[in-house]
């Protein structure tokens, strides 16, 4: 599998990421021993690192795929704000990963300077960590262009985790030129690109080879996270990357299937899912929550904060 590096500073890796939010119990397709078992087979295919985050609660299924691959990278992420919150994050996912050293940490779902700023705490005791030797690289995760273009000027930063696909879905303050520019401007810093939903949520998946493509054609970014709940995925996406042809049994058993955000008819109207959602796609309309399939992206993150469990991706 092509290897790459990310940045000036960033570590050597696969040229595709496991997403890990495919397998976790936020999107809930799988098992977490199926999970387990879809990890693994990547892994044994020469995949070698793993994105994954704090709300997806799925660190003890990352931590039974990997028991056997010491050299396997994990890049997770926080929403801490303290210094107090994120020394509970890594020492959370030290203990949980059993990992003594963390390859890559990040503050989750970073969205401007400002956002950054509100953060600083948390971002300071990043690279304390880093100084000591407890955390190896350091980065944010944005749907943001302006996200990507703050997080570049973050001291001591090495990694920048951004959305990107040929459609610009999911993109929160602007347009696909509009985070081309953030991602040009970050990548002349020398900072390690890595692009989530290449796919679009799924919205995409009708013209894989051209989202893969796309990505691959931007300068500056060396790699991506794929999400991927069964080995026939992955062995799909592998070959895809190669550039080899994909059999017509292997495209029927991962052909797309439809996705959508589902809410029960028990939804109280709290309103916690609007304040979750990334993507403004959930709304309330009388009583209810109402979502925009155009909008969203099929993250799961509303799921979790539903005190009533009325959303859930089927």
């Amino acid at each position: 599998m092509r290897q790459v590096k990310l940045g000036l500073w960033g570590p050597e890796v696969s040229e595709v990421c496991f997403g890990s939010l495919a397998i976790s119990p936020l999107q809930g397709r799988v098992t977490e021993e199926e999970g387990v078992s879809v990890l693994k087979y990547a892994l044994e295919q020469g995949v070698n690192w793993i994105d994954t985050a704090e709300i997806y609660d799925n660190y003890t299924q990352i931590a039974a795929a990997i028991k056997d691959h010491p050299e396997i990278l994990i890049i997770s992420k926080s929403y801490s704000v303290t210094a107090l919150e994120m020394r509970q994050s890594l020492e959370k996912a030290r203990t949980a990963l059993n990992r003594e050293t963390l390859d890559c940490f990040m503050l989750h779902e970073q969205e401007s300077a400002l956002t950054l700023k509100g953060h600083s705490e948390a971002w300071e005791e990043l690279l304390r960590a880093k100084e000591k030797g407890i955390v190896r690289w350091i980065g944010i995760s944005t749907h943001a262009a302006a996200g990507v273009r703050a997080g570049a000027l973050q001291p001591g930063l090495d990694v920048i985790h951004p959305i990107l696909n040929y459609e610009g879905l999911g993109i929160i303050d602007g347009n696909l030129s509009d985070m081309l520019e953030s991602i040009s401007f970050a990548a002349e810093l020398g900072i390690g690109i890595y692009a989530m939903k290449v796919f679009g949520g799924g919205h995409l998946t009708h013209d894989p080879e051209k989202a893969v493509a796309f990505v691959r054609s931007i300068q500056g970014v060396q790699a991506m996270a794929l999400g991927m709940s069964s080995k026939e995925e992955v062995d799909y996406n592998l070959l895809l990357l190669a550039g080899q042809e994909i059999p017509r049994e292997l495209r029927e058993k991962v052909k797309h299937r439809e996705r959508k955000l589902y809410i029960a008819d028990w939804c109280q109207g709290c309103g916690l899912c609007l304040e979750a959602c990334p993507q403004d796609a959930l709304q309330l309309v009388g009583s209810v929550a109402v979502v925009d399939a155009g909008s969203c992206v099929l993250c799961g993150y509303c799921g979790r904060v539903c005190p009533h469990f009325c959303l859930k991706i089927v």
